[in-house]
């Protein structure tokens, strides 16, 4: 039997670079700031308190590096082409970004993507999210798995997949099913059209997950496989929980009141009573959802980004090339 490496040994085998949120700051350089307060506004989530510095300090960094790698990736295509004499083909750069429910993940991927297409060498950026992807309520709900909404198994993988795969070979026209947060459904002949996008940047719950083959079997395509960079949203659940139900509560007084709303019931609650029904679908539903599912593909993430109990972000880990 080996015996284990110390602590400290341990410690150097990560395959992370750890930075404060200070010497990620640094990084910027000389990026220039492209958004207005008036942009934020339009970009932030409900009860997010995400602000310019935020932005210089934290995005503006990252946006830098995603320039310097979509470069050398697409460097890295036309060798490659050049090699096969083929055709210089143009191949999107896809870009995952993963977390729970309300730890700012949707945030996060607007942000970027206002940034991004602002670089001149890759104006059309293209966001989805998985939630089109989501089995209609209907087959939810024949197959049992409404309260199981969200977890690997209420998606339509194969769906999303075949999605991911086209755009990255180049199709010319890719299309998305379209979700509602108001239905709480997907929108019946309703589709957002994807058309050979610079980047792509595909944001959702479990989109780094993997899994093994089952003996006997070929390998399992996954979408993450089609990634090339991937970011987590990370912090403590305790944070994310409170998120939630700040979150809840807010849509209670806006979203909720729409009779139209798949939620309208929760409409009449007082403030306790939905903060209850808010911690019990988290107990329920997406604490589970997080422990089980999400936050074990975390370390998978090229880059994951550390959320404190304010939203802000506080630490900054890239994976070592």
């Amino acid at each position: 039997m080996t015996n284990p490496l110390p602590l400290a040994d341990a410690a150097k085998l990560t395959p992370h670079l750890s930075f404060s949120r200070q010497e990620w700051a640094r990084l910027r350089a000389a990026t220039p700031l492209t958004l207005t307060e008036q942009d934020l506004a339009t970009l932030r989530g409900i009860n997010e308190r995400l602000s310019l510095e935020d932005v210089a300090d934290v995005y503006l960094p990252l946006s830098r590096l995603l320039n310097l790698y979509v470069g050398a990736t697409q460097a890295l295509h036309k060798a490659t082409d050049t090699f096969l004499g083929n055709l210089p083909a143009k191949v999107p750069y896809v870009i995952g970004i993963a977390g729970s429910v309300a730890v700012g993940k949707s945030t996060t991927a607007r942000v970027l993507q206002a940034l991004l297409k602002r670089w001149p060498d890759h104006p059309k950026v293209d966001l989805i999210t998985t939630d089109g992807f989501l089995h209609p309520t209907r087959v939810l709900e024949s197959r049992g798995l409404m309260k199981r909404k969200g977890f690997p198994e209420s998606y339509d993988q194969r769906r999303l997949v075949q999605f991911v795969s086209d755009v990255k070979a180049g199709k010319p026209e890719v299309t998305a099913p379209v979700y509602s947060h108001l239905l709480y459904d997907i929108v019946p002949n309703e589709q957002q059209v994807v058309r050979k996008p610079d980047i792509l940047i595909v944001e959702g719950l479990n989109v780094l997950q993997t899994g093994e083959a089952a003996p006997g079997r070929a390998p399992r395509l996954f979408v993450s496989d089609f990634f090339d960079f991937s970011i987590y949203i990370d912090a403590a659940e305790e944070a994310i929980e409170e998120w939630y139900v700040a979150r809840f509560l807010k849509l209670r007084e806006k979203v909720f009141v729409n009779p139209r709303s798949y939620f309208h019931k929760y409409a009449s609650l007082s403030e306790a009573e939905a903060a209850a029904t808010a911690h019990g679908i988290w107990g329920e539903i997406n604490g589970p959802n997080l422990r089980e599912n999400i936050q074990p593909t975390r370390e998978r993430a090229q880059l994951i980004l550390e959320k404190g109990g304010d939203h802000g972000i506080r630490g900054v880990r890239l994976r070592k090339l």
